[in-house]
């Protein structure tokens, strides 16, 4: 835990839309309150071991694992339950802070002991009806992903999966992970008193007494199940590369039926393993280049499994390479208040608690910034942005990729050396080199009958003084290679 010199300027901005002071000893309602009112609104960041309305001032923060589960219980406490990230601590001084933050474009309504409210200014203030009824509109407030399908059992869940979760987060999880699981949505306290084991011997999770106690939700079934399809046979991804640039040409496929995180690297490295790839000549200099920017890619697939409707059955996450594009289809249109229009700048998070523990896997960021890297990713590439479309049942993204048209036979991009003004026997000694490493008159002339020696003897020189070629030997010893 370092000094965090962002906390210095976050102490000098007074109270606000999306900021909020709070001291040590606050009680867990006023948290509950503030956060409440920061879900309903546009997110925001709660400092708790600060005080001060005009300017904060650091207090700090003595037990900071009681202020910890302060806040994830303030969290807790929220109808329905807030989903937060982790609160992050930083030092000021001599003083630590703890910071939590409440994510924007939730995607529901929140309460808390029936009182609805939202951020204003720089405090906390109750929503009139028509503004409720108008949030309640925008958002929905159907969560599916927090149902519990009837009859689903404990023992649905994988323990091994669960435990390298709880590793990865530390102590706070790992000391009680199903209670840390609720806090993520992933299961909810249990009315019934099932006692059913799998078949073949005791359940692993009997010794945590969570039979009976704890079930499943669809959200915790998705990402840690032992058997994903058993329950949701839509949640899978379909794989195909085409040859040519039509469904109708010939094609590799590949489905992935597994948890949401498993199911997320393994397509990934199908599409880096299918993606065309290989070097090329940039201006003097090689370079390696790829189809499409993995990181578009990754964005478009995570995407795609964060954030499509899971309640929509009979078709799953859908990705085709062609030779010129990326389509990327989801089940379900655009949620919320996101339109085409507003894509960009609005964030809205049909699955919140998928995306916090995509995000603790490292998988997803929680802001909701995967649109603007995509969009930077394809322009730092030199290509067209990412194009979005909402079909009649689904949500599309195109990627346009590398021209492979343009290319030689070693993925040589030949486009930069004929707007050098090379001509075409100076292009082909150029990709007769990538391969051969060395090329003397002999070999151009073999490639070029037609064409007399002197011609390709000047062919040859001019490309050692433009500096692309290095003329080595004497007489007929003499050979050129890359300078």
């Amino acid at each position: 835990m370092d000094y965090d010199e962002s906390i210095e300027a976050l102490l000098a901005l007074p109270e606000g839309p999306q900021l909020a002071f709070a001291r040590e000893k606050t009680r867990l309602d006023d948290l509950a309150e503030t956060l409440v009112s920061f879900a309903n609104a546009q997110g925001g960041t709660l400092v708790l071991g600060a005080a001060g309305r005009a300017k904060a001032r650091a207090e700090g923060v003595r037990d900071l694992a009681a202020a910890r589960d302060l806040l994830l219980e303030a969290a807790l406490a929220c109808t329905p339950p807030l989903i937060l990230p982790l609160p992050r601590a930083a030092r000021h001084g001599e003083a630590t802070l703890l910071l939590a933050s409440v994510p924007a474009g939730l995607s529901q309504v929140y309460s808390l002991h029936g009182k609805y409210l939202r951020r204003e200014g720089g405090t906390n203030q109750p929503l009139a009806p028509n503004a409720l009824r108008r949030l309640l509109i925008e958002r929905g407030d159907v969560s599916w992903e927090r149902g519990a399908p009837e009859g689903a059992s404990i023992d649905e869940l994988d323990l091994h999966k669960v435990n390298t979760y709880a590793r990865r987060l530390g102590p706070e999880a790992e000391d009680e992970p199903l209670e840390f699981l609720r806090r993520r949505g992933c299961v909810t306290q249990s009315v019934t008193t099932d006692n059913r084991r799998p078949i073949g011997g005791e359940s692993p999770w009997s010794a945590m007494g969570a039979q009976g106690t704890y079930a499943p939700t669809n959200a915790g079934l998705l990402l840690f199940a032992r058997s994903v399809e058993d329950r949701f046979p839509q949640a899978e991804i379909t794989l195909v590369q085409y040859r040519g640039h039509d469904m109708a040409d010939a094609f590799e496929r590949e489905d992935v039926r597994d948890t949401l995180p498993e199911a997320v690297r393994r397509a990934e490295r199908w599409l880096m393993e299918h993606m065309r790839r290989g070097s090329r000549m940039a201006g003097l200099e090689r370079q390696d280049w790829t189809q499409f920017p993995p990181g578009a890619v990754r964005e478009a697939l995570v995407n795609a499994v964060a954030h499509r409707d899971y309640s929509v059955r009979g078709e799953g996450v859908r990705i085709g390479l062609f030779a010129d594009r990326l389509e990327c289809y989801s089940p379900g249109r655009l949620p919320g208040h996101v339109t085409l229009e507003n894509l960009v700048a609005e964030r809205f998070s049909r699955n919140e608690g998928l995306v916090q523990v995509l995000a603790d896997f490292g998988l997803i960021e929680r802001l909701g910034y995967g649109i603007d890297r995509m969009l930077r990713q394809m322009e730092n590439a030199g290509l067209p942005p990412p194009q979005f479309r909402e079909t009649a049942a689904g949500f599309l993204v195109t990627l346009q990729g590398q021209p492979v048209e343009s290319l030689g036979p070693e993925g040589l991009d030949t486009r930069e050396w004929v707007r050098q003004g090379l001509n075409e026997r100076q292009v082909a000694a150029l990709i007769f080199l990538a391969e051969q490493r060395r090329i003397t008159n002999r070999d151009l002339q073999d490639l070029h009958p037609d064409v007399s020696p002197e011609t390709i003897r000047r062919d040859l020189s001019d490309l050692v003084d433009r500096g692309v070629l290095l003329r080595v030997g004497e007489k007929r010893a003499t050979y050129y290679i890359m300078k």
